[in-house]
């Protein structure tokens, strides 16, 4: 009960407030009136629901009952009043939709993807093995011919910006993207696709020998257009080289980076450009630098102990003996040296000259049981199949055992082979990776060569290294998604 205002003797309700009412009484029956003609008119039943009708408000109640019958006669109200209340049947259940199959336009935008990775994505010129449109890495990863990298550092050569990452860099500071160079050499200069020069079919064979990929290292960001891969047999340690602001890393067995090193410069550390790597028995780093033209030992904790500058023109593949020597290629020059040092004191003893008159030399491996070596050789061959190789088999006193290059192993074999790396296994076997299939290939002892057992046909793109860990775990170097794919028996 309200309390009397001091100074009046009753309760008496304000003019504001009756004024209020009264315009919500109007507002409420123009509401009403409008509603019932718009229902009226339309003949149907507009969507008002009222789930507590004791306690709506009359005018609500005036509105849900002629909203209910406008349209409809009496006979229909009973009618609808009588029949029991049907619920709205379930909505039908769908089966699982089957995967988009990938259509014609589907497969030309793939085909278009890969197809741009031939091209510069600032001039979309088509790279070239020379000229302005040589493929040029910057340090930050990407891609730019040389004619861009030009006009982006100016006519003074100054700084320029990589357009995509915004990183500065030096003109110096570029190299050349091998990657891109050894797939237009396989493409050759009829300039074919890139689907059909590796052999791209659409469904993929099982890995053979019963290897499954057990563990994958690296990929975009960690490591940048990888070149060379090594195994240190004792450790289990992998050591990768390749284009990043550290050229080596090295892997544990379990997978994890244990160490990073090796940067651009003039430094006794440092290393300009690596083309590949090996580990010795007594537990160095061998990289051959394809920047200043050198051979580079390091430890495992990265810290340089031997320098060979002088006496090559181009030093590329490698690899190292069970006495702790060190097989290594020239490119440039067609040869084949043997090195022996004592990396422990830092000191070379000798850098013997073992075969000369070999065609661009590039991959080598050396058989830890017999001690066979085998050298793959890049033809410069003119025409279409420019980008062919030639494997060539030495016993350990230098004599050749056998020799086949890319044209007579398809006689043989029911695809083009295009080797870019090599190695021994275990037993003595020979294999190596090829570009053109994607696949792993075990070519068969030298006495038996060659036979043809693919040892993985799937899940590779642009494999560049190869090697055998202690545990007889095949190690596979893919530069196309750089990383590392370790595959062992299943």
């Amino acid at each position: 009960m309200r309390q009397p205002v001091e100074g009046n003797a009753t309760c008496q309700t304000s003019p504001f407030r009756t004024r209020k009412v009264a315009l919500m009484r109007v507002y409420r029956a123009v509401t009403l009136r409008i509603l019932c003609k718009y229902t009226l008119q339309n003949q149907h039943v507009p969507s008002v629901r009222l789930t507590r009708c004791a306690y709506a408000p009359a005018w609500k109640k005036r509105l849900l009952v002629m909203s209910q019958g406008a349209g409809e006669s009496s006979p229909g109200r009973a009618a609808r009043r009588s029949s029991p209340r049907l619920s709205p049947p379930p909505p039908p259940r769908l089966s699982p939709a089957p995967p988009p199959r990938l259509s014609a336009a589907g497969m030309a935008a793939e085909d278009e993807a890969e197809l741009s990775l031939l091209e510069c994505r600032v001039c979309f010129e088509r790279y070239g093995p020379g000229g302005q449109r040589r493929p040029r890495n910057l340090p930050c990863g990407h891609v730019l011919c040389r004619g861009c990298v030009a006009a982006l550092g100016g006519p003074e050569r100054r700084r320029l910006e990589c357009p995509f990452c915004r990183r500065a860099c030096g003109s110096a500071e570029t190299s050349d993207c091998l990657p891109l160079l050894q797939l237009l050499e396989v493409l050759g200069p009829a300039g074919g696709s890139v689907p059909s020069a590796l052999g791209r079919s659409g469904g993929g064979g099982a890995a053979g020998a019963g290897l499954g990929l057990r563990l994958s290292l690296g990929g975009w960001g960690s490591l940048v257009n990888p070149t060379g891969l090594a195994a240190c047999p004792r450790s289990g340690r992998l050591a990768v080289a390749h284009d990043g602001k550290k050229r080596i890393h090295v892997f544990g067995p379990s997978g994890s980076c244990l160490q990073r090193f090796g940067e651009r410069g003039e430094a006794g550390n440092d290393i300009k450009y690596p083309l590949d790597v090996t580990v010795t028995s007594d537990g160095h780093l061998v990289v051959t630098d394809g920047g200043d033209r050198s051979v580079k030992a390091f430890d495992f904790e990265g810290r340089g102990v031997l320098a060979v500058r002088e006496g090559f023109c181009l030093p590329w593949g490698l690899d190292a003996t069970p006495e702790g020597e060190v097989i290594l290629t020239d490119s440039e020059a067609g040869s084949l040296y043997r090195l022996t040092a004592d990396f422990k004191k830092g000191k070379l003893k000798k850098c013997q000259m073992i075969r000369s008159q070999l065609i661009s030399p590039r991959g080598v491996a050396v058989s830890q049981t017999s001690g066979a070596i085998v050298v793959i050789e890049h033809l410069k061959a003119q025409g279409p199949n420019s980008g062919s190789t030639r494997v060539k088999i030495f016993s350990a006193e230098m004599d050749l055992v056998s020799q086949m290059d890319s044209f007579g192993l398809n006689l043989v074999f029911p695809s083009k082979i295009h080797t870019t790396a090599v190695a021994f296994d275990k037993e003595g076997r020979i294999i190596v990776t090829d570009v053109c299939s994607q696949a792993v290939i075990c070519l068969g002892k030298p006495e038996e060569f060659p036979i043809f057992n693919p040892l993985i046909s799937h899940g590779l793109s642009y494999p560049v290294g190869l090697t055998y860990m202690a545990n007889n775990s095949l190690v596979v170097l893919d530069s196309g998604d750089h990383s590392i794919k370790i595959y062992s028996s299943t």
